[in-house]
């Protein structure tokens, strides 16, 4: 059943997350009422579909300020080295050709279908990313999300005591990349940062693991067996129960929750089919406990 607010319509597309929300144009300035609306259903769903939204960068740029600062991406070969505010996720290059499995983009873009959440590796991580479809393959191509929060809530409670207070050190890159081209090594440095292991979402008081490929230690615990536990909370998250697979359509834009989902690409037949989407990430904040609840005075 679908929940009305203001003129939006909010029909939720998964038993513990993810909604579809209907009857807004985001193309064109939003107004107030209708955005503190999707600020709520972002935090309560933390997957958020939007159907047939014709973005330009320009315009996919404004909305997306409407949840705080974007973030520049990283300089690496998935953009030629050249960053900006939008990140062009791509089989193709600039005259449109397919480019070929060995170029040194389509090798970088292998990284996305491993479960991550955004710019973990950043002293602020990502607060949402917001990508848009601009060419869709006709078969597969999916975008798989997994909710760390439901994950969180049905883990078992005898262990979360000894879990709370643990740091996890994310990486851009693996200590086995060390001779990797993709990052030089004052990224490297730079892009090695703590967190937390489990992150409250200061609006409403849930809880969730924050893992994913990118952290790869935990602070105290030998290498091996902090990986292995990361590794383990991992793949708890991402048990079918807590995994929603978006099938896309041209012009949806999907909003996710950095702070508390994981998401992964899932490969199609790039030596024959386009595929072209456009991403913008919004900055989160820290501390935690200093953030406010609304985006419009300082979000999460």
């Amino acid at each position: 059943m679908s929940a009305v607010l203001t003129r939006l319509s909010i029909k939720p597309l998964h038993p513990l997350f993810v909604a579809e929300i209907t009857g807004v144009d985001l193309t064109v300035p939003v107004g107030r009422e209708d955005f503190s609306a999707i600020w709520d259903a972002f935090n309560q769903h933390q997957i958020l579909v939007f159907r047939d939204q014709t973005f330009d960068d320009a315009s996919q740029i404004a909305f997306s300020r409407n949840f705080g600062a974007l973030e520049t991406m990283e300089a690496h070969p998935g953009n030629s080295f050249n960053p900006g505010h939008i990140a062009v996720m791509t089989n193709l290059d600039a005259q449109g050709n397919l480019l070929p499995l060995t170029h040194p983009s389509m090798i970088h873009r292998l990284r996305n279908e491993a479960w991550h959440t955004d710019s973990s590796f950043k002293p602020v991580a990502a607060l949402c990313s917001l990508l848009s479809g601009r060419m869709v393959p006709p078969v597969g191509g999916n975008t798989d999300f997994a909710s760390a929060r439901a994950a969180y809530a049905a883990f078992p409670e005898a262990r979360k005591s000894a879990l709370e207070s643990l740091m996890v050190i994310h990486r851009v890159a693996e200590p086995k990349d060390i001779n990797d081209p993709a990052y030089n090594e004052e990224q490297k440095q730079r892009l090695t940062v703590t967190h937390p292991l489990i992150r409250t979402n200061p609006g409403n008081g849930c809880k969730n693991f924050y893992v994913g490929s990118h952290a790869q230690e935990i602070v105290g615990m030998a290498r091996e067996a902090g990986k292995a536990l990361l590794d383990e909370l991992t793949d708890f998250c991402t048990q079918p129960q807590f995994v929603y697979s978006h099938p896309w359509r041209e012009h949806d834009l999907v909003i996710w929750d950095n702070r508390c989902a994981l998401h992964r690409a899932t490969t199609f037949d790039k030596t024959q089919y386009r595929r072209k989407m456009h991403r913008t990430t919004v900055a989160g904040r820290v501390p935690d406990s200093a953030m406010a609840t609304n985006p419009q005075t300082g979000a999460a």
